[in-house]
């Protein structure tokens, strides 16, 4: 089964367009969304809707969780006064701009998906969350320690965790086992369809291929397929300077940070 897997388009409809331009040449035979439709872009209907009419199963994101309830707050972590001045624009236009339908569907998406497998002698649950199993919008860097890191998989029965949020692409294998009796996990962070945050502007997805060798007792039976897509960059960031946005978001598409 080859699944495709995306995160955090923020409002950004020429990202979300050509990520499903691009994924026209995968012959995938499911796609998941795993949150943050909307914020920091003029497009929060456009993007919502695209979702919808194509039905995704979608969890939400923080900024959805936020702007599902008509709230001031989208649970992001801005280090500094001017970051977290430009945040509040940027959700305070989201709430002007949504539309109650669209507000309703956001407020009405669950917090996570779990697919489970039953392929060998051993089963393989898939874990979808969008920053982590136990909090919407706690950040799970790739530096995060390994101890730290399985417990949380453990603790949610996940072999295959995705997740997104932090908007920085990474596969991690961790064994919550022994070397005689190993049991591999997999933290797969998406990256980023519309706010790239590792320095690439393009979008980035993620191909998962779950086949009849994939397996918690083989680490390499798990290999997740990063995609990397052009698109109108110059586009997204131009209806940022068109609208109250704060120019620096222009920049930060421009530079993928």
């Amino acid at each position: 089964m080859k699944i495709a897997l995306f995160s955090d388009i923020h409002s950004n409809l020429p990202a979300l367009e050509a990520f499903f331009k691009d994924l026209q040449k995968r012959e995938v035979d499911a796609i998941y969304c795993l949150g943050d439709l909307v914020g920091y872009n003029i497009w929060p209907n456009e993007v919502t809707e695209e979702i919808r009419k194509r039905n995704i199963p979608t969890i939400a994101g923080n900024y959805d969780f936020g702007i599902g309830r008509n709230s001031d707050e989208c649970g992001c972590a801005y280090k500094t006064e001017e970051e977290k001045a430009n945040g509040a624009v940027s959700i305070s236009l989201t709430n002007e701009l949504i539309s109650d339908k669209n507000r309703a569907y956001l407020r009405s998406l669950p917090a996570h998906i779990r697919v489970e497998f039953q392929l060998n002698e051993d089963k393989l649950n898939l874990l979808l969350v969008h920053g982590s199993p136990r909090k919407i919008n706690e950040y799970l860097f790739e530096d995060r320690a390994e101890k730290s890191l399985l417990r949380i998989m453990e603790d949610a029965d996940a072999d295959i965790m995705c997740f997104g949020h932090t908007h920085k692409p990474y596969h991690r294998i961790l064994n919550s086992g022994t070397e005689e009796t190993p049991h591999y996990r997999h933290a797969i962070n998406l990256g980023s369809i519309g706010k790239p945050k590792d320095g690439d502007p393009r979008g980035c997805y993620v191909i998962l291929n779950i086949n009849e060798t994939s397996s918690v007792l083989n680490k390499d039976s798990i290999k997740p397929e990063f995609i990397r897509f052009e698109y109108d960059v110059e586009k997204a960031a131009q209806a940022v300077e068109g609208s109250r946005l704060p120019n620096a978001y222009a920049e930060n598409l421009r530079n993928g940070k």
